[in-house]
């Protein structure tokens, strides 16, 4: 239910801000908007001026008389606006028997029409920079000063290429690393579609350890292998009238101890929850800056009522702070650069370095991410928001059929030449075009189930 929930929210925000930039630059434009739809298909509900609120899909000879139809429509995988005289999603042509009208979008100078095709684009664009501006200038960029990697699982990929825990990493590819950040940066940024060696002291011994190309672009995708050293596993949420509550444990408190163990996973405290039932356990918490002491008894059912994740640094570290237009700079320095790593994963699938799952999600993945970057706080979750609509933007302009990048190019080839493409070849594009687009994303959603 989770998932399913901060899909929702993840998928409306993001088609409500993407539609909108066709909406507002349409209606700028003077174009008549007749439908403004969150989702494709059949209309469940929706409002409109003439008849207010209505359930269930509209007569089919009802003419709105220029007033926009907002609705919700069944499958909640993305959105449309439909502009009076323009091919698109609704496949709709009963415009091509009679005169272009003022207020349609055939009528209209090719500066509009691009204007009005793109903005959907641009405002996914700028909720990515208005994100990034934010969290940059509020709580700036953390540099957790440590090389030192934490608990390596016997059981992961890590282990198995010969990383331990306690390793100081002091390379990557011949690049010096000072930080976790830069670790992070040539890890998952610098190096996708390379192979990668990377040079650590073991005990005062060198020792180097090569990972393929395939482990980094799954890096790329899933997330460090490893967390530093320093890291602590943190209470998301607390059940009410549970153990737990009962013992004033609160959410956001970093394990440091239990039962006179000290604490580095999470998997350890359950663990040790599960095999001491009905036993007073001394726990160590870190709330804020202060250190809290007390029990807590699992009870009969060996639980004592959390939602924990690893995760929490508490090691040496430094904000580097930015100003107001600091901030900004720096947002679309994130933007260039995740945009650089998008292309570079495409130009690795492409030439076969990197499998395809390894790269592309579809909506049960944004579902999964979506609802671990909430439980790990709103930064988190904003960050991945902001991602998914760079995303969405950069996917939307690539000039494919029924994507607005494709609109794009047919406009410019009208633009040039003068002279509109026939109906039936725009019908045709965007038919072939949207069983393309279904079977991708069908594939896609294929290997999201069989990859959980």
């Amino acid at each position: 239910m989770d998932y399913i929930f901060y899909f929702i929210i993840t998928i409306g925000i993001l088609v409500l801000v993407h539609e909108f930039g066709h909406f507002a630059a349409a209606k700028l434009s003077g174009m008549r908007v007749d439908v403004f739809a969150v989702g494709f298909g059949k209309r469940l509900f929706g409002w409109n001026k003439l008849t207010g609120f209505t359930m269930g899909d509209l007569p089919k000879d009802f003419d709105g008389e220029g007033h926009t139809d907002y609705r919700l429509s069944l499958l909640p995988l993305g959105g449309y606006v439909k502009i009076a005289g323009m091919i698109d999603e609704s496949f709709d042509t009963e415009f091509k028997n009679s005169e272009p009208k003022p207020y349609e979008f055939r009528s209209k100078s090719t500066p509009k029409k691009l204007f009005v095709i793109s903005a959907g684009v641009l405002m996914n664009l700028i909720l990515a920079i208005l994100i990034f501006w934010g969290i940059n200038y509020s709580q700036g960029k953390l540099v957790r000063e440590t090389t030192t990697i934490g608990v390596v699982a016997d059981s992961t990929n890590a282990w198995e290429l010969g990383f331990r825990s306690g390793d100081k990493i002091l390379s990557v590819n011949g690049i010096k690393v000072s930080n976790w950040e830069s670790i992070i940066s040539e890890l998952m940024v610098d190096n996708v579609g390379k192979n990668v060696s990377v040079i650590i002291d073991r005990g005062g011994e060198q020792k180097t350890i090569e990972i393929p190309k395939s482990v980094i672009a799954e890096t790329s995708q899933k997330g460090m292998p490893f967390k530093p050293a320093f890291t602590k596993p943190v209470i998301a949420d607390v059940l009410p009238n549970s153990p737990a509550e009962d013992s004033g444990i609160k959410p956001g408190d970093i394990f440091l101890g239990l039962n006179g163990e000290e604490i580095l996973t999470s998997r350890q405290v359950i663990k040790i929850v599960t095999s001491h039932k009905e036993t007073d356990l001394p726990i160590t918490l870190l709330r804020g800056e202060d250190t809290v002491k007390t029990t807590v008894n699992p009870g009969i059912e060996g639980k004592i009522g959390i939602s924990i994740v690893d995760g929490a640094y508490i090691g040496p570290s430094k904000y580097q702070s930015y100003g107001f237009f600091g901030a900004l700079v720096q947002s679309i320095s994130n933007i260039g650069t995740y945009t650089y790593l998008t292309f570079d994963m495409f130009k690795t699938v492409i030439a076969g370095d990197v499998e395809f799952n390894q790269v592309f999600g579809g909506p049960v993945k944004i579902a999964k991410f979506a609802a671990q970057s909430a439980e790990t706080g709103m930064t988190s979750f904003l960050f991945f928001l902001a991602m998914l609509s760079l995303s969405l933007a950069i996917i939307n302009i690539l000039p494919f059929p029924v994507l607005d990048g494709g609109h794009l190019i047919i406009i410019l080839i009208e633009g040039i030449t003068g002279k509109e493409l026939p109906i039936k070849v725009k019908m045709g594009i965007q038919q072939v075009g949207l069983v393309i687009l279904l079977l991708l994303m069908a594939f896609i959603i294929y290997n999201d189930i069989i990859s959980l």
